[in-house]
């Protein structure tokens, strides 16, 4: 090969930048042209609080007193044991989001452009989670207003609920991860969406956000005692001051230790699931 093939050859395909200082800068560079994409279609930030806002409303005043919580029927004590399952749903249904905006960008060849670049591999989908955990925010801000404005109080001090909150953000990007997986892993932003919901509905339902695990056949309670989402939703009510009293907490590891398990499980699938999108990202970017 010649010298002036070998120069071209290396122009055509930079070899990306290392150190993690500079992935930080290019994960930076990423996450603000997907924030500024966001700010050009208010229309999606819009749409993505209009469902929990629905829950919000529905599940308080449809079925505030038609479920007993710790032994009582009272609505208000049911909007305030709900909140902390709506706050969780949000989060973690934003993964759907996230997977067909990267799905979106693959079909558009948005990553063959980011290809050609002398970036670090992994900064698309670490930007692209960061955009999603920054509009997650601003979501569960709304959302928390909204819940104020129906009942919902905080009893334990503001730092404990800044804790809550960290907690449901920390569980919203570990999940954004496995929506990037998703995305990474089908043809069309549609075929994202659908697989990012199917089984976030099950992981959802089957846990504590809505009704007391207690009440469930035993091998389902099993699983709601064990889920994820369990963990950060029994974690954010007592942060929260959401437990009533006579609420039954479950003998098993998360529901004793909730904090900790919400972390873990939360640190967890990001290792797992952001190793797995960065590997699934390089070999359809070679």
């Amino acid at each position: 090969m010649s010298a002036v093939t070998k120069t071209a050859a290396a122009t055509a395909a930079p070899r990306p930048r290392g150190g993690v200082v500079q992935s930080a800068k290019d994960s930076l560079v990423v996450a603000k042209r997907n924030l500024i994409r966001m700010m050009r279609i208010p229309e999606m930030v819009i749409f993505g609080l209009i469902q929990p806002i629905m829950f919000v409303v529905l599940f308080s005043y449809v079925f505030g007193g038609s479920i007993s919580v710790g032994g009582s029927l009272s609505p208000e004590l049911y909007r305030e044991f709900l909140m902390a399952g709506i706050f969780a749903q949000t989060v973690t249904f934003a993964t759907a989001g996230a997977g067909a905006g990267i799905a979106d960008d693959m079909h558009k060849g948005l990553i063959d452009r980011f290809r050609s670049l002398p970036m670090a591999r992994g900064a698309v989908l670490t930007g692209r989670t960061l955009a999603d955990l920054v509009q997650t925010t601003l979501t569960v801000i709304v959302l928390a207003v909204v819940a104020l404005i129906v009942g919902w109080r905080i009893h334990e001090g503001v730092l404990k609920m800044l804790a809550g909150f960290a907690l449901l953000l920390l569980l919203g990007y570990a999940f954004s991860w496995i929506g990037a997986l998703i995305g990474l892993s089908v043809r069309t932003p549609e075929a994202a969406t659908s697989g990012g919901l199917i089984w976030l509905f099950p992981l959802t339902f089957i846990s504590n956000a809505f009704v007391p695990s207690d009440n469930m056949p035993t091998f389902l309670r099993h699983i709601a005692e064990w889920n994820p989402f369990s963990a950060t939703v029994q974690a954010c009510r007592e942060l929260f001051g959401n437990l009533p009293a006579g609420y039954p907490v479950a003998d098993a590891w998360p529901m004793q230790n909730p904090v900790l398990a919400s972390v873990l499980w939360s640190v967890l699938i990001i290792a797992i699931f952001r190793t797995l999108a960065v590997r699934k990202y390089r070999s359809a970017a070679a």
